[in-house]
Parts: C-alpha cells; structure tokens; sequence
C-alpha cells in the first residue's frame, strides 16, 4: 500500500454555503471505506454517536442518502478546552445499475455503519456447464 492510501482524513464540517440547511446543527462527512467482491459492494460509514432511530438510509432517482443525527451529551459544567465537536453526518453515493437496489440492506455496530449494496444477478460471473456431446 502507499502512503496515500493509509492517510486518514481529517474531520470536517460540510459547507453551509453549498445549499440551506434544512436541519440545526452540524453536519460532518462520514468517512468511508467501500469494498468490493464478485457478489456485492461493502460500505462502512463512521457515524460515532448515531443511534438507529437517528439513521435515515434514502435510495431515490439512484442516490444513496446517509444521514445520521447525533445528539449533543449533556453537559456536565462549562468547556474549558474542546477539540471535538458534536454534530450528525450526511453523505451521499450514486448507485448504478449494476446494484440490485431492492436487496440492499444496512446495520449500525458500535458506530460503524454496514451498507451491503449487492450485485445484479447478470454481473456476477457464473460457471457455464459444459455437456459431452
């Protein structure tokens, strides 16, 4: 692997210059990790904080939407020093037809969030039968 490839990113808010929030609060880019086999494609999204009940996984015109809210622990007397701010997180994908968009599927452990986005039937290869003639 080079360099580049174990970097990992920065936390970073998204623009609010880039459209009207619709939502209070902060917004991060949840950074990804996607991988591939013959029979699906794996993304793991880190969502820390996120419950289910704040997930929302939105497939529409082919755009996967992740959005996760987190909520703000309570605090227990004023912030002396913070480097870490609370916030939910949104990102989102094309899916393209090679992606069978009724099976995908999602589940969230310890903050990670798993989404399974599993191959057409005609993409995967398969093994021809021969017969003897």
């Amino acid at each position: 692997m080079t360099k580049k490839e174990m970097e990992v990113k920065e936390k970073k808010a998204i623009d609010s210059t880039e459209g009207e929030p619709t939502k209070k609060g902060i917004y991060f880019t949840p950074p990804v990790d996607i991988f591939e086999t013959e029979e699906a494609i794996t993304l793991l999204a880190d969502v820390p904080g996120a419950a289910k009940e704040g997930l929302d996984i939105d497939l529409r015109e082919g755009v996967l939407t992740i959005t996760a809210d987190v909520e703000e622990p309570e605090q227990k007397g004023e912030p002396v020093y913070k480097e870490y701010d609370v916030g939910g997180f949104t990102r989102r994908f094309q899916i393209g037809k090679e992606i069978d968009q009724e099976k995908i599927t999602a589940e969230l452990e310890s903050g990670v969030l798993t989404v399974h986005l599993p191959k057409a039937e005609s993409l995967k290869p398969r093994k021809i039968p021969v017969s003897v003639g």
